[in-house]
């Protein structure tokens, strides 16, 4: 089965990015242009939670062009592993050579690309050219060819935003690297164009050929779901100490607690470790009283908030049957060994800050704690004894019984 091919029904640039396994690029299509945005907060330049979903992409307006510069009118295929764009000139191919660098491949033909891009300075060379944010936050733009130039320019449009001009003569197996990264190390190398293009795909199906079978009515679907799993991890960096699923590259970059109880569920069933750290990247940041932050990004973590309440924020205790999930399939009792304690100090959070009334029934201090932020069980104020939540307790409860049982801590 091509699922390659099965999945090209799902997947539009105009509302579904282009993005690799850890990668924090995502390309996407508006109104003719490309943009590639990134999978950055930022925090430094804007705090506000939910600034980067306006901040402007870093390279906007990416048109394929002809040998003078004139923009080409495309139609593309988009495959999980590669985008194929249809020119009155041949076809433009991209891949990911890795994790911030997209290859593409140009057609025979002279040729040639434009783009936007929002830099402070930017500097031409022999192979393409070399384009930096400064200041607070540092990010390079690298691009490189190995197809002889024509013309290479770098204009700038305005302060902190330039545009970049690069055609290329006629010529066979030639291309062009971007290289988008913190480092201060660029990827410059371009390889092989061929074997790049087979690797990247041979990197998804496995991917889909590890996953457990499925009824052929199911298929679409549930390969679709497949594809956002992998999709959706992002590589470790600072206090992402893991490699880990963002509930979505575009709209909430960032790892939220019992989101990633759910993701390890689905991974246990391909890659053992990779479900576990779904667990170990939140307990990385566990508070010393005991606590579970509500989540978790590249620059911090999240367990206060002063909205719609102030209070400690986290989400509902269900660490313990998330780990006996796994341990039901993978039979790895070291895991357990390793996450036993934490999840013990976690419970005793619960019971020891979250029972104001002293009734032996936990309380929500604030109501995103529930993973249901707009209920109307928030309406007369906090804290709010809920079943849900005690329900979850009890659950806790009886996998940290069977963990114990396990490690032979019968008696706790």
């Amino acid at each position: 089965m091509d699922v390659l091919s099965l999945l090209k029904p799902y997947l539009h640039l105009e509302k579904v990015p282009f993005t690799e396994r850890g990668s924090r690029l995502l390309l996407m299509k508006r109104n003719g242009g490309l943009n590639i945005r990134l999978a950055e907060r930022w925090f430094k330049l804007d705090p506000r939670i939910s600034a980067y979903r306006q901040r402007p992409p870093i390279v906007e307006e990416l048109y394929f062009t002809d040998g003078d510069g004139n923009p080409l009118e495309y139609t593309y295929d988009f495959y999980p592993h590669r985008l194929d764009f249809y020119t009155s000139l041949g076809v433009f191919s991209i891949t990911f050579l890795d994790v911030e660098s997209l290859l593409l491949v140009f057609p025979p033909a002279a040729c040639g690309i434009s783009f936007r891009v929002h830099v402070d300075e930017g500097q031409i060379d022999r192979r393409g050219g070399v384009l930096h944010v400064s200041g607070n936050i540092r990010r390079t733009i690298a691009y490189t060819t190995n197809r002889r130039i024509v013309t290479n320019v770098i204009e700038k449009v305005e302060e902190g935003l330039d545009i970049v001009r690069l055609t290329v003569a006629e010529g066979s197996q030639a291309g062009l690297l971007l290289n988008l990264t913190p480092r201060l190390g660029y990827n410059r190398y371009i390889p092989n164009l061929e074997k790049s293009l087979r690797a990247a795909a041979q990197r998804w199906e496995e991917w889909f050929a590890a996953a457990p079978a499925v009824e052929a009515a199911y298929q679409k679907q549930y390969y679709y779901a497949w594809w956002v799993m992998r999709s959706g991890l992002i590589s470790s960096r600072f206090y992402t100490t893991r490699e880990a699923m963002t509930p979505s590259k575009v709209h909430y970059v960032g790892i939220w607690q019992w989101d990633s109880y759910f993701h390890a569920l689905a991974y246990r069933h391909i890659d053992r470790r990779l479900a576990q750290d779904q667990i170990r990247v939140v307990l990385d940041h566990q508070r010393p009283d005991g606590m579970i932050p509500d989540a978790v990004h590249d620059e911090g973590v999240i367990t206060h908030l002063t909205f719609p309440v102030e209070a400690d924020v986290t989400k509902p205790p269900l660490l313990a049957w998330s780990a006996w999930k796994l341990y039901e399939e993978d039979g790895d009792r070291e895991f357990l060994e390793e996450i036993y304690e934490p999840i013990a100090r976690w419970n005793d959070w619960w019971l020891k800050y979250n029972d104001t009334d002293a009734d032996g029934l936990c309380e929500y201090q604030h109501p995103f704690s529930s993973g249901l932020d707009d209920s109307p069980l928030w309406d007369q104020g906090m804290p709010v004894n809920s079943p849900d939540l005690n329900t979850y307790m009890v659950l806790q409860m009886e996998n940290l019984g069977r963990i114990a049982g396990a490690l032979g801590l019968g008696g706790e």
